[in-house]
């Protein structure tokens, strides 16, 4: 990742203060050539905090702060622990990660979106949801995993249930392969949406985990319905 720190710097340590402090808003005229919802998209990105202070950082995007955010709290990553990035795209995740778990840990991502290299990690370009995913990248980890996180959303239809459906599939399948790598003591957080996770997978994370519960980090857009589901202290089922 480009940019040297200060002490202190990193997710979530100046952006209370950033937050908290007076800004100059921007406001962006509407082009003839950019409709009206691209324009208010333009002028939110320009008076983001959390924008500008990735920029400052050298984060790929604000989500890294969502991350930084949700480990603050849960304490899931630390030195030497292996992470597997679902939906890693653009990297964001992926770097803190690789702060987090240092070079005795281990960072693999995958999503069908193409990205450059995250130093410290790896990642393939491929989809999740295809059948080879599983085993690619179980290659790759070579191991069992700390932690399985899933930041994956499906585009959005405008129709809560529909978004909400979607969401939860995915949050479903990402927690089916994390049952086949999460090592004992394990972690899975994924993006669901507001109103919770379905009883389903909740009743099967209360099962398998010591804690499961829901946050949504400050970071998160509070125009967004996404929150995670986060599962701490994986009991792996013994084999018959």
């Amino acid at each position: 990742m480009s940019g040297a720190k200060k002490k202190g710097d990193g997710p979530g340590s100046r952006m209370d203060a950033t937050s908290g402090s007076r800004q100059m808003v921007v406001k962006v005229k509407t082009a003839k050539q950019r409709s009206t919802s691209s324009t208010l998209w333009l002028q939110r990105q320009l008076n983001d905090p959390y924008v500008s202070e990735a920029r400052r950082l050298g984060y790929r995007s604000r989500a890294a702060f969502k991350l930084a955010q949700l480990d603050e709290k849960f304490h899931i990553l630390a030195k030497g622990k292996r992470v597997v990035d679902l939906g890693c795209a653009p990297g964001g995740w992926c770097q803190v990660a690789v702060e987090r778990v240092g070079p005795t840990g281990k960072v693999v991502g995958i999503d069908y979106l193409e990205m450059p290299p995250v130093e410290g990690a790896t990642h393939i370009m491929l989809d999740f949801l295809d059948e080879t995913a599983p085993d690619r990248l179980k290659q790759l980890l070579d191991g069992p995993a700390d932690v399985v996180l899933s930041d994956m959303a499906a585009p959005t239809t405008g129709h809560h249930a529909t978004d909400h459906i979607r969401v939860m599939a995915l949050a479903e399948t990402a927690y089916e392969f994390a049952t086949e790598v999460l090592t004992n003591g394990g972690s899975f957080i994924a993006k669901v949406f507001q109103g919770g996770t379905e009883k389903t997978l909740l009743d099967r994370l209360k099962r398998d985990f010591d804690k499961v519960g829901h946050a949504k980090p400050s970071a998160s857009r509070a125009d967004s319905s996404e929150v995670y589901v986060v599962a701490m202290g994986y009991r792996k089922a013994k084999a018959a």
